[in-house]
């Protein structure tokens, strides 16, 4: 994982994620909802956050599954 994060900013563990009853996975950034995951996505990202090891490595699958979603234009 040396070269994915190299501002270490998966460190701070800014993704959070939540599970409905219903199956439906929601993905946080610093408290901001930024994806809405259902059925077999929701199901293959579960699976994925099983396999990792680390808080670290848990971030980096919420990071990859959100995209490139931050340009600049954000506001405070």
């Amino acid at each position: 994982m040396g070269d994915i994060d190299k501002k270490n900013r998966l460190e701070e563990s800014p993704f959070q994620y939540r599970v409905t009853k219903s199956g439906v996975v929601f993905i946080d950034y610093e408290g901001r909802q930024v994806k809405i995951l259902k059925g077999k996505d929701a199901d293959r990202f579960l699976e994925k956050l099983k396999t990792a090891g680390s808080e670290k490595e848990r971030q980096l699958v919420m990071a990859k599954i959100t995209g490139n979603f931050k340009r600049g234009n954000e506001r405070l």
